[in-house]
């Protein structure tokens, strides 16, 4: 069964408010909009014309928000072997870490580790692959809260960016290349949410698979808690120059790939 929406209509308005920095006696001034109805969508009343009217100045694809606040966009399932999502709670959310391994010569690895990876380790232990090395995508407490106890079970080698050092973690800069057994990891920065984000390109399954933390999510994105430009600019130049057909695997809400992001994601209506 697939997972939720990371962000419903109102979280990606208000991730766009909040990016351009704009108040809602602006958004007023600009659409004409009353306060009153500007406040109710961003509370999360749903009004197809304030949303239509608002997404224009917020810089998004109007057609594309209305989808999520209609609830008619549904992500396409999308897996391949050597690929396993696990979801799992920290306070109000869920968070999602990944499983990926070689098929030929059982190497794997975490990328993230969620709240509790002890049904990573289980997995990797019913498939009979080990886990040798642990890759971080940001330094966010939800994405490394297990990461001592992965280490102290697996013995695994952690990597995480170096513009976003993580304790226990040795560090590199983006552009590296990594393997996984035969698989070829390359590293991508696409920071903006984070000081130093990266994204993970698996090359070597039967489909690419990128690991990008919160760069990206299906239907929405992390928020600019850095740089909301710069999540864009990196969006753009490093994710959306993967083919179509690469899984990306979030580290909120379901996977999807690229090819549907370019049809759906409302933050990147010219592509």
């Amino acid at each position: 069964m697939s997972l939720p929406l990371e962000d419903a209509f109102n979280d990606v308005l208000g991730k766009a408010v909040r990016g351009f920095t704009k108040s809602p006696g602006q958004l007023s001034q600009e659409t004409g909009l009353s306060l009153e109805k500007i406040l109710s969508a961003l509370n999360g009343s749903f009004d197809e014309t304030v949303v239509r009217a608002l997404a224009g100045p917020l810089g998004l694809a109007p057609e594309r928000v209305v989808a999520l606040g209609q609830g008619t966009y549904v992500p396409a399932p999308v897996g391949v072997e050597g690929l396993r999502q696990f979801n799992t709670p920290f306070d109000d959310m869920f968070v999602n870490a990944y499983l990926v391994w070689d098929t030929a010569t059982k190497s794997a690895a975490i990328f993230d580790t969620g709240s509790d990876a002890g049904g990573m380790i289980d997995a990797a232990s019913a498939l009979g692959v080990r886990i040798e090395q642990v890759f971080i995508t940001h330094s966010h407490g939800d994405h490394i809260y297990d990461l001592d106890r992965v280490i102290e079970k697996t013995g695994a080698k952690a990597w995480a960016p170096k513009r976003d050092e993580v304790e226990g973690a040795g560090t590199f800069e983006a552009g590296r290349e990594f393997s996984i057994g035969g698989l070829r990891v390359e590293s991508r920065l696409t920071w903006g949410h984070a000081r130093g984000g990266v994204t993970y390109v698996v090359h070597g399954l039967a489909r690419d698979v990128a690991v990008c933390g919160d760069a990206l999510f299906a239907g929405s994105m992390g928020g600019g808690m850095v740089s909301y430009a710069d999540a864009l600019r990196t969006n753009r130049e490093e994710i959306f120059s993967l083919a179509d057909e690469t899984i990306l695997a979030p580290g909120h809400g379901p996977m999807t790939t690229v090819g549907e992001q370019r049809v759906a994601n409302p933050f990147f209506p010219e592509i």
